[in-house]
């Protein structure tokens, strides 16, 4: 049986934990108020898709395609993003919450992140080139030998990047923000 192609479609407060996604193209399609946690949808492609006010926790998304996706008031925790097909990957956030998900080495220059809490996220070898985290907390997130070059971490709290160990040329920071770049220093800042 081949799989299915769905495009332009409404799903609303469905519980793919009972109900499977069936595998497929999904194109142009809304998923608002679903349940996706630890359901699985790994091999699916979801072009130019929205997800609003859903749960992807502890999802199956192995090979699974998300082309211009964007995904509004979300919970996504302990994800693998690097496990996905990289083939035009571009996710948008805005008010969402990622704990424990993982982009490692991903290309993530076409990444829009907004008013969102990214903590203990791994970014590690991951090329973030001109991403900006505009009023997100990146509390405990890794970047390690990450591409970070004209990055915008201005409106971004509780970051922890050493410049010895990324590529952050043209980057930018508030000032308050600059001890988030002296942590590993054990230096002092302030009274």
């Amino acid at each position: 049986m081949a799989d299915s192609f769905i495009e332009e479609q409404n799903f609303k407060k469905v519980n793919f934990r009972k109900e499977k996604l069936p595998k497929g193209d999904y194109e142009l399609c809304t998923f608002e108020d679903c349940d996706f946690s630890n359901s699985d949808i790994s091999n699916v492609r979801f072009a130019e898709c929205n997800f609003k006010d859903c749960n992807l926790s502890s999802a199956n998304i192995s090979g699974t395609s998300f082309q211009e996706v964007k995904f509004e008031n979300f919970k996504m925790f302990g994800l693998h993003f690097d496990k996905c097909d990289p083939f035009g990957f571009e996710i948008s956030l805005e008010n969402c919450q990622l704990n424990h998900t993982s982009f490692y080495k991903m290309k993530l220059n076409n990444f829009y992140v907004m008013n969102s809490k990214l903590k203990e996220v791994d970014f590690t070898e991951a090329n973030l080139s001109g991403v900006k985290f505009e009023n997100c907390d990146l509390q405990n997130t890794i970047f390690e030998r990450s591409v970070l070059e004209k990055c915008d971490f201005r409106t971004a709290s509780n970051y922890s990047i050493d410049p010895e160990n990324n590529k952050m040329k043209g980057a930018k920071f508030s000032l308050k923000g600059v001890a988030g770049l002296l942590e590993k220093h054990k230096i002092i800042i302030g009274k």
